[in-house]
Formats: C-alpha cells, sequence, structure tokens
C-alpha cells in the first residue's frame, strides 16, 4: 500500500464542518499558536483505522507525511510511527521522531506521540535529551519534554517529572502551564505526599494554571485552600 493510497483514504474520509470546528478548537487564527495549520475533518477513529492499515509505510513516507501542511496528515504519520515504535525498529524511530519535532507541531499532536515513543524509549536510557527539549525556544519541543515523563509516571517513576516540572515553572506559554499541572496530577496519583511536598516548595512560582491542573483530585475545600496558596 502506498503513501498515495493512504493520502486518497484521509481524503475520502474528510468532513469540512468538522474541518471548520477543528481549526477554531486547535487555534489556528493570526497570532495563535496553530496559526497557518489546515484540516480536512476526520474523526480519531477513523484516522487511526486508516492509519493501522499503513504500518508498513516507510519512514521516507512517513517522513513526507509528517512534512505535510495538513493536520490530519502529521497525526496520521505520528500514529504510524507509534504503532511501528510498538512493533520493533525502536532506535531509528527515536532518532527519526526527534529530528522532525518541528513537525509535532500542536498539543494533540504532541501528547499522542511523545510518551509512546520519547518516554517509552528513555525508560531504560539516559534522559538528558528531555532536560535539553526543556530548555528549546520551541513551544512543541518544551511540551515534549514533559508529556514524555508521562511514561515514567505509568512505570512509578516520578522524579524527572518533578525535576522538569520545576525547569517549566517560568514558562509564560499556557500550553506549558496546562502540560506541567496535568503531569504532575499525574505524579500525584503516584505519590500524594510527593505533588505537595513540590506544590509547597515551589508555590510562589507555580502559575496558576498549573496549580489548578495539579490538585483537581483534591476534595473542593482543600482545592480551595491551595489555589490560596494555603498547603498545610
Amino acid at each position: 500500500m502506498r503513501l498515495s493510497d493512504l493520502k486518497k483514504e484521509l481524503a475520502a474520509a474528510a468532513d469540512p464542518e468538522r474541518a471548520r470546528n477543528m481549526a477554531w478548537f486547535l487555534k489556528t487564527g493570526k497570532g495563535q499558536y496553530g496559526h497557518g495549520d489546515r484540516f480536512i475533518g476526520l474523526t480519531v477513529p477513523a484516522m487511526r483505522r486508516i492509519a493501522h492499515r499503513y504500518i508498513h509505510l516507510s519512514l521516507s513516507d512517513v517522513g513526507k507525511l509528517l512534512a505535510s501542511p495538513i493536520h490530519e496528515h502529521r497525526s496520521t504519520a505520528l500514529e504510524i510511527l507509534v504503532a511501528q515504535y510498538e512493533r520493533g525498529n525502536q532506535p531509528a524511530i527515536f532518532d527519526f521522531y526527534l529530528k522532525h519535532t518541528n513537525f509535532v507541531n500542536n498539543w494533540d499532536l504532541v501528547d499522542g506521540s511523545a510518551p509512546y515513543i520519547v518516554g517509552q524509549h528513555l525508560l531504560t536510557r539516559p534522559r538528558r535529551i528531555l532536560y535539553r527539549l526543556a530548555k528549546s525556544r520551541n513551544l512543541w519541543e518544551r511540551r515534549i519534554a514533559i508529556i514524555s515523563t508521562l511514561a515514567f509516571i505509568r512505570a512509578g517513576e516520578i522524579e524527572d517529572t518533578f525535576a522538569i516540572a520545576k525547569l517549566l515553572l517560568a514558562d509564560d506559554h499556557d500550553l506549558i502551564h496546562k502540560a506541567v499541572g496535568w503531569m504532575l496530577r499525574e505524579a500525584g496519583k503516584q505519590s500524594a505526599p510527593a505533588l505537595l511536598s513540590f506544590l509547597k516548595e515551589n508555590y510562589l512560582a507555580l502559575p496558576r494554571t498549573t496549580l489548578r491542573y495539579a490538585i483537581e483530585r483534591f476534595p473542593t475545600a482543600r482545592r480551595k485552600r491551595m489555589l490560596a496558596r494555603i498547603f498545610n
């Protein structure tokens, strides 16, 4: 099955009305984080069904799909990469992913791929690359850095999540505030005391959005105190 066949299948499943809604939802207006992105309007389940019929696509063709200006093409390419990573050849796919981060350029693309390729790969390897990505000027590479740690959290390892979260507390982008808060919340499922310790230690630097996401699982009355920066 060829790349041209894949693009035809994606086009056949397109929905112009959904495309308009997705363009609004993923902030493609002038000055917004997704400015200039193009959509054809596929549901995630439909896109995944098509992607999984093309898991044997060459990395060269995946790269061409990933470089497309159409959002669903890039999303499909990443679905294929995740599936290929699960089936083998992990070092090559990990390296390919890191060389193409400029095309992993919206939050849904990061969230659906980074834990399953970057995070999974680094479970048993040095994690210095995440600390470099956390300092990148590229918004999406910074999000990749923190979201990749979801794989570690699920394996019961939370130290890197807290360390990278701390590096990102001064970030000025709301999408990083949300991502950090989400990962802190997930780390708290492994250890509520560790999460509380982090929040107490860094409460002056915590963006309100990050704090709000991080404490979602606490009882309402306690969340109100925490939002007022009262942690005892």
